[in-house]
């Protein structure tokens, strides 16, 4: 008997709710078959054979391109977003939450200089300070015995790129070298990774751990650092913000970083020239949009279309989050031609920084407590490309029987291709459905396929327009579309019902709910 049966005949024991999540959570294949519903093919004619996901992706993405917390190109997005919106003739506003340090790099070039030359490839992370004009001089290891006495360490940095993490023995793809490779080969790799690692580590405990050496390279003179981190993928490597306040971090690409550092370590000492621009705007204001369809007969009900607006800067933000930008855009573009009178009201959030911790969401909820009760449903979409497989109910004891219904008038194109599953167990709780679904509110993330986005597009250097699958994106955004009109339209509304989550094998008991985190207000630079 599936859990989901059991549910929707009404209240379930306690004890029946612990065995169906924590040990056989059931999952149910949606509906194949075509329903007559004249407003589902409405909007599958307005999605599927009128998309406009390409051309909107293409001014998100090339146009503006890539949207840091705080920086005039997400200022921009936000401003693209409303002015769509009002042509479109959805009512839609700014609400501004906080402020955040805005930053904007300019151009980056690094070459290696000695013993020969080469241009690297780098990325300038994010709130770094830039270099005045070309900045010259020798790499080197981070060593306590070769600088001397401690009171020397900072003149011995004075004029020097620091190396500042540690070199990967191969910069293949794991996948492909365990599928090749001999296992000996393999098993050695490994070892020399992890020895690598401690070796560095060794090193940076002897000047004092990593807050001792951000300051020591702060304060030295020292030119820089230079840092790689590998994504696990050909070319390609994650991209945050910088770890020093005043001079410039650099993320070099997985090969280029392991070049300077093995030759830096047999004393071939390689020297680079780096020229890099960035300026420091200050706290800027920031904000979350909001636009919303009315509801003709609960318009204090909400049905909400969830993504966050932000990304990192070194590649332009496609599958982190544009892909989920366009695709809530482009549900609401269908949702104004198709159902312009929605029972419910339905609201989408493009939220404000997601990436520095849930800022927006977190805010908007913190913002309007009033508004959480009259939610019945949040769908949000923040993982990449390809074609949604997936909703899990999140703990949400009696959510399965709506969700079953809706996705019931969904044509089998697009349905049979998703997996339900019920109650769930919270599987990931890094995105901004996290700031409702604490407060209890039925949240509900829209899953893609998700292991190569983490590998390849996930907070890289390599997220950018070419990554975009559009058969994919635009038939989600029609799921999501006619998901949002089955939720505004359903007579009841979705209980919010608890279920017991499966056991943590840390603690061997069943996992808390997950928890309500504070708003980020400012960046605190």
């Amino acid at each position: 008997m599936s859990f989901f049966r059991i549910a929707s005949r009404g209240p379930v024991p306690l004890v029946i709710a612990v065995f169906c999540t924590a040990v056989t959570p059931t999952h149910l294949a949606a509906q194949t078959h075509r329903t007559t519903d004249p407003v589902i093919h409405r909007i599958w004619e307005a999605g599927m054979q009128n998309s406009q996901t390409e051309t909107l992706a293409q001014v998100l993405m090339d146009s503006i391109g890539p949207r840091l917390a705080g920086s005039p190109e997400l200022a921009a997005a936000q401003d693209w977003l409303v002015a769509l919106y009002r042509r479109w003739g959805i009512t839609v506003r700014k609400e501004r939450y906080g402020t955040w340090e805005s930053w904007r790099q300019g151009y980056l070039h690094v070459d290696l200089v000695s013993p020969r030359i080469q241009t690297l490839e780098a990325e300038l992370l994010a709130w770094s300070p830039g270099t005045d004009g070309p900045a010259e001089g020798e790499v080197l290891l981070l060593d306590a015995a070769a600088l001397g006495e401690p009171g020397q360490w900072g003149a011995r940095l004075a004029g020097k790129w620091i190396l500042g993490s540690p070199p990967e023995p191969m910069c293949r793809a794991p996948q492909e070298l365990e599928r090749n490779a001999r296992p000996e080969t393999v098993e050695r790799l490994a070892a020399a990774r992890a020895s690598a690692r401690q070796d560095f580590l060794g090193r940076v405990r002897a000047l004092g751990g990593r807050a001792a050496v951000r300051s020591l390279v702060d304060s030295s003179g020292a030119l820089g650092m230079l840092t790689s981190n590998w994504s696990r993928g050909w070319g390609v490597n994650k991209v945050f913000s910088s770890w020093t306040r005043a001079v410039p971090v650099l993320d070099l690409s997985c090969e280029d970083y392991g070049m300077l550092y093995r030759m830096a370590e047999r004393g071939q000492q390689p020297r680079i020239r780096v020229d890099a621009s960035a300026e420091a705007l200050g706290e800027m204001p920031q904000f979350n949009v909001i636009a919303e369809i009315r509801g003709s007969e609960l318009p204090d009900e909400y049905v909400v279309l969830s993504a966050h607006l932000d990304s990192w800067h070194a590649a332009t933000g496609a599958t982190d989050n544009g892909t989920g930008t366009i695709l809530m855009l482009e549900a609401m573009r269908i949702l104004k031609q198709t159902y312009p009178d929605p029972r419910r009201t339905i609201m989408v959030g493009h939220w404000g920084p997601e990436e520095v911790g849930l800022t927006g969401s977190r805010a908007f909820t913190e913002d309007h407590p009033d508004l959480l009760d009259g939610i019945q449903v949040l769908f949000n979409q923040d993982n990449g490309t390809w074609r949604v497989e997936r909703i899990e109910g999140q703990g949400l004891l009696y959510a399965g029987q709506h969700i079953g219904r809706w996705i019931s008038l969904v044509p089998d194109e697009i349905s049979e291709h998703i997996t339900l599953e019920f109650p769930g167990g919270q599987n990931n709780r890094g995105s901004d459905h996290v700031a409702f679904l604490c407060h209890g509110v039925p949240a509900f993330r829209l899953q893609s396929a998700y292991d190569e986005y983490r590998q390849y597009t996930w907070h890289t250097n390599r997220d950018t327009y070419d990554k975009i699958v559009f058969d994919d994106l635009k038939e989600n955004a029609t799921l999501a579309a006619m998901l949002a009109y089955a939720a505004s339209e359903d007579p009841e509304r979705v209980p919010r019902d608890r279920s017991v989550l499966p056991v943590d094998p840390r603690t061997d008991k069943p996992r808390g709910w997950v928890q309500c985190g504070e708003a980020r207000r400012s960046s605190g630079r």
